[in-house]
């Protein structure tokens, strides 16, 4: 997927590798872009005894710093919020963490992926 030219497109080409790098790490993907109402979470998996809320962060360089400087206190509240809706529709009261994964470049020679587990508590 070379020049990609919107911030749509590489949204998604971030979210596609972090899916199969999930994915090959040995992860049960459960859903990909799961929303309720304006609530998004860009992945929901398994590993082990755990439900993972990930978020995927994406840049072209880190001349801004870290993709993950660009999850914010409130970005965090929302994924909690979101994540809390998804637990309470599907039942589910076990173990749980938010993880981040960034990319930085876009194409296959230069692509960094970078994978936070456990990076934020809900209290936060």
């Amino acid at each position: 997927m070379k020049n990609l030219s919107t911030n749509v497109q590489k949204g998604k080409y971030s979210e596609h590798v972090a899916f199969c790098f999930l994915e090959k790490a040995g992860y049960d993907i459960l859903e990909t872009n799961w929303r309720f109402g304006r609530l998004e979470i860009d992945i929901i998996c398994r590993k082990g005894r755990f439900l993972v809320f990930v978020e995927v962060k994406s840049r072209m360089d880190n001349k801004l710093g870290s993709p993950s400087a660009a999850v914010s206190s409130s970005k965090k509240k929302f994924l909690v919020r979101a994540a809390h809706k998804y637990m309470e529709k599907n039942k589910y009261d076990g173990n749980f963490r938010f993880d981040i994964i960034t990319t930085t470049g876009y194409n296959n020679a230069t692509l960094e992926i970078e994978h936070y587990q456990d990076c934020f508590f809900p209290g936060l």
